[in-house]
């Protein structure tokens, strides 16, 4: 062992991580693995909230929010600093994330963090990421070269000098401008004044990759007029970060048909949806994809039954060989027996030799991880009756018992045990847990409901309605109102709510797709009439909306 190299066993390791342009999506699988090892996290706080994502659920020591928000210890000097901050941590033995917007080999600050670790011999590694000048125009729809092989210069606005200016202003390459919104038209006239022609196309993008990105296209001696007729400058934001794209080949002119972003049928819209975060995993997966940002509100509770005694008999059933099948029909039901299986000391063996039936996809995932593969899952719509249309009829000859275990909720409907009594069988029907409307939710969220800040709501069954309406207060008039059927919509007009869009089927991603159509449709309309393309949220002053004839 050499004895002047640095002993590292006794120091921890810092990661410097490149976060992207700002979407979570954009975050390599090197990086997500780094966060979820780390057990410091400092990041610059513009991407806070995009690598907390990944980290937040799975370090259990404190997350440094920033700098200034670390939990060093109070003596370690200059605290100010970052780069002691990355090493204090490092030197305590930690595993130490540190995060920085874009890609960190463009960020001069941290290669002299860099340089302080590899001074101190602190192991690092760096985790590259997407930088701005790259991926924001490419959300954008604004492919930087063409299939001549254009030339792409990049230009820091903040940082350029004069000869920078006149390198790129002299060229016909396409120029990736990293700006603010209230220079960037300062920046075009640089260009100008380099020797690129006033009418050169250009295009300009704020908050790029996020649901709050809008672009504007226009040429360099027309960016201020755009910019002022849009209403963006000045503004109390204009010195937020921007990408422009500057040339005749940047493909500028062609970003109506590129746009493949911000054209997404839900785009920036706040969905609610009035499920709690497990019910809504895949619908809310569902929203994002078209482009919306899905707020899930609980609207029930789950309490167990008022007279367990017979939940207890049936559960004891199950180990005694009574069923030869138990129907799982939500995520709640397979709670509360597992639940009842552990306070018996019962696991997933218990179920050998009975047939497990499941409604719906995270139904099945929880039963698969509680241990259980389910025997039957609707091949259809993902309901009761779906789960009938698939349910054999009892057999004497191959069914050696003829009784079904169905643990439900104490407010469930009788379409299921019906079913299965036409079909032959015998059925339990057990109340395995109460449903009860749950807590108001946050004043913010309550003000957003009541004050038009939610662009659409979800309602996916009669009591959704009730009870957000209970909890919550009336959505407001400009919200539109989506409901999964008739029954729910009826519910919905009681309640005084005017209902915009119909699922076709009782499905809850039929729903979310009923809503994206509608999304199109207004997005097509407004760009058929010429006028810009709105959220339902973003309401004119002292509108209304008009009631459907």
């Amino acid at each position: 062992m050499n004895p002047t190299a640095p002993n590292h066993s006794a120091s921890g390791q810092v990661t410097f991580l490149g976060a992207g342009p700002g979407d979570p999506g954009l975050l390599t699988l090197r990086a997500v693995e780094a966060l979820a090892q780390a057990d410091v996290l400092i990041a610059d706080p513009q991407v806070l909230d995009v690598v907390r994502v990944h980290a937040r659920a799975q370090v259990d020591t404190p997350l440094q929010a920033s700098a200034d928000e670390a939990s060093i210890p109070a003596d370690i000097p200059t605290l100010r600093d970052t780069a002691n901050l990355v090493m204090a941590a490092a030197r305590a033995g930690k595993r130490v994330v540190r995060a920085v917007s874009g890609d960190p080999g463009l960020d001069g600050y941290v290669a002299e963090e860099m340089l302080a670790c590899a001074a101190e011999g602190i192991v690092f590694e760096v985790v590259p990421g997407i930088a701005a000048a790259v991926g924001v125009p490419a959300y954008a729809g604004v492919p930087l070269r063409d299939a001549q092989g254009t030339d792409v210069r990049f230009i820091d606005a903040r940082t350029a000098d004069d000869r920078c200016w006149t390198e790129v202003g002299a060229s016909d390459a396409t120029a990736v401008v990293s700006t603010s919104l209230d220079s960037v038209a300062a920046a075009a006239g640089e260009l100008v004044s380099a020797g690129r022609k006033p009418d050169t196309p250009m295009t300009v993008t704020v908050a790029g990759t996020t649901t709050r990105q809008r672009t504007w296209a226009a040429t360099l001696g027309s960016v201020a007029q755009v910019l002022k007729a849009a209403k963006v400058l000045p503004s109390p934001d204009g010195g937020q970060p921007v990408i422009a794209v500057v040339g005749e080949r940047s493909a500028a002119a062609q970003r109506d048909q590129l746009s493949w972003f911000e054209s997404k049928p839900l785009f920036g819209w706040r969905v609610l949806v009035p499920r709690t975060k497990e019910q809504a995993a895949s619908l809310s997966d569902q929203l994002v994809s078209y482009g919306a940002v899905p707020h899930e509100v609980p609207t029930i509770a789950v309490e167990p039954p008022r007279t367990p005694q017979q939940m207890e008999r049936a559960v004891k059933g199950l180990v005694t060989g009574r069923y030869e099948w138990i129907a799982f029909t939500s995520v709640n039901a397979v709670k509360a027996v597992r639940e009842k299986f552990e306070e018996y000391g019962l696991d997933a063996r218990a179920f050998a030799g009975i047939k497990v039936a499941a409604v719906g996809e995270q139904t099945a995932k929880a039963l698969i991880a509680f241990g259980v593969k389910p025997d039957l899952v609707p091949s259809g719509e993902q309901s009761a009756a779906g789960l009938l249309e698939d349910w054999p009829p009892y057999d004497p000859v191959f069914d050696p018992i003829d009784r079904v275990f169905l643990p439900r909720a104490d407010i469930a409907t009788e379409t299921l045990v019906a079913g299965l009594i036409e079909l032959g069988w015998e059925v339990d029907d057990v109340t395995a847990y109460r449903t009860v409307r749950a807590s108001p939710p946050p004043a913010e969220t309550r003000e957003a409901i009541k004050g038009g800040g939610f662009d659409a709501v979800l309602f996916t069954s009669s009591s959704t309605v009730r009870n957000l309406v209970g909890i919550a207060g009336k959505p407001h008039n400009v919200t539109v109102i989506a409901c999964i059927g008739p029954a729910t919509a009826k519910t919905a007009e009681e309640h005084g709510l005017r209902v915009d869009v119909m699922s076709p089927e009782p499905s809850v991603h039929k729903l979310a797709e009923a809503l994206a159509d509608f999304g199109a449709a207004r997005r097509d309309a407004a760009i058929e009439a010429g006028d810009p393309v709105t959220r339902p949220s973003e309401r004119r002053p002292g509108s209304r909306r008009r009631a459907r004839s």
